[in-house]
């Protein structure tokens, strides 16, 4: 009489002796951490540069968004940074 085959067992992860290794990522250029630095300057350097212009009198909401998003970027970057 022939005999079955039988079911293939599947290896769970969960009882492995020797766990598998995660891979490193690879390291961000020389660059990026001066990049992000600097937008995050430039970010703060535009919204000081809306409230002292013109000796206070000329606040722009638009030029302030767009100083808070310069510098929402650099902190975002430099977020992925390794």
């Amino acid at each position: 009489m022939p005999e079955s085959k039988g079911r293939k067992k599947t290896p769970t992860s969960r009882y492995q002796l020797h766990p598998q290794r995660k891979q490193r990522s690879k390291a961000s250029p020389k660059w990026f951490a001066p990049a992000m630095a600097s937008l995050m300057v430039v970010g703060i350097a535009i919204i000081v540069w809306n409230f002292f212009r013109n000796n206070g009198n000329s606040f722009d909401p638009g030029m302030m968004w767009v100083g808070l998003g310069v510098l929402a970027a650099g902190f975002f970057g430099i977020s992925f940074w390794k």
